[in-house]
């Protein structure tokens, strides 16, 4: 027996659901709204359960609708991922291949790895982009790029698909004429002490992380939009913040910076936060974007070996 249920019947479940009705529904699936009615009402009927409570002005999710969305969200994940990967079979060469990393991951391995992809492929166009926080994330979810490097868990969404590539240790530092760097030598620093000076903070450039901060710790900040500025702002004296160890690791060894020794923000002020390889699971990657992610994979592997 045929099983009456369809994918099309799951969509527009979950389109009504996403959109907050029927008539928004039918103009997001470019169909007339008795269609969309006609399709909920049969779903209710081959489920035996009300999805929706239509006596209002607008169709709320009954519990058993709100229970069974969960489910079809999954099974059109699932059903996308598989034709991704099918669509991936046959794809031909990319003619353009765009990637965006975090900031915090050592730009030197992505160079590497770009190398190679450029020697094999010369034809094909590179589009990176270096930016912060959430932005890897939003450019996954709108298509914007092939591949992402995410760092950090702040961020996982279920239509991306994460594979780890490596540690990416934070520290805390500031400028060696600033006051958090005359205290005596092995001395910890209070979260009281660090209130009192400027903390240099990145913002995030998406909507993903609104209401939230990151290791913000006091109330005196000074907010900038990129790692660059942050850097430069922490060298000039302005204030202290976390930065990559492996971007100021030269500096601290010159004595132009000096890490500030806090367990309010790790281990005597470093954190280690994993860092990810991202990819959409219904966008399939051509060869070359998946030669890409071997390429970097294999680079981080050999450096921690």
């Amino acid at each position: 027996m045929i099983d009456p249920l369809t994918l099309d019947q799951i969509r527009t479940f979950v389109a009504v659901a996403d959109c907050g009705g029927f008539r928004a529904a039918a103009q997001n699936l470019a169909r007339v709204q008795s269609a969309v009615s006609t399709s909920i009402a049969n779903l209710e009927a081959q489920l035996g359960v009300q999805l929706f409570d239509r006596s209002g002005h607008r169709p709320v999710l009954t519990q058993e609708g709100q229970a069974l969305l969960a489910d079809a969200q999954d099974l059109l994940l699932r059903v996308d991922t598989m034709r991704a990967r099918a669509r991936g079979f046959g794809a031909g060469l990319e003619h353009e291949l765009a990637l965006v990393v975090d900031t915090l991951f050592p730009l030197d391995v992505v160079g590497v790895a770009l190398r190679a992809v450029h020697a094999r492929y010369p034809t094909v166009a590179l589009r990176v982009a270096v930016e912060p926080l959430g932005y890897p994330a939003q450019a996954l979810i709108e298509r914007r790029c092939n591949l992402a490097i995410m760092v950090g868990e702040d961020f996982r969404e279920p239509r991306i698909s994460l594979e780890a590539l490596a540690p990416v240790a934070q520290v805390a530092v500031t400028a060696a004429d600033h006051p958090l760097a005359m205290v005596e030598t092995g001395r910890l620093l209070g979260l009281a002490e660090l209130a009192e000076h400027m903390q240099i903070v990145l913002e995030d450039p998406t909507l993903l992380s609104a209401g939230r901060t990151f290791g913000v710790l006091s109330p005196r900040t000074c907010r900038v939009t990129t790692q660059e500025a942050k850097h430069a702002l922490i060298r000039a004296g302005v204030g202290w913040g976390r930065l990559p160890l492996w971007l100021v690791e030269p500096e601290l060894q010159e004595g132009k910076l000096v890490r500030i020794r806090t367990d309010a923000l790790g281990r005597q002020g470093e954190g280690v936060l994993e860092s990810y390889l991202a990819r959409r699971l219904d966008q399939p990657n051509g060869p070359i974007a998946r030669f890409l992610a071997d390429t970097l994979l294999s680079l981080v592997r050999q450096d921690n070996v």
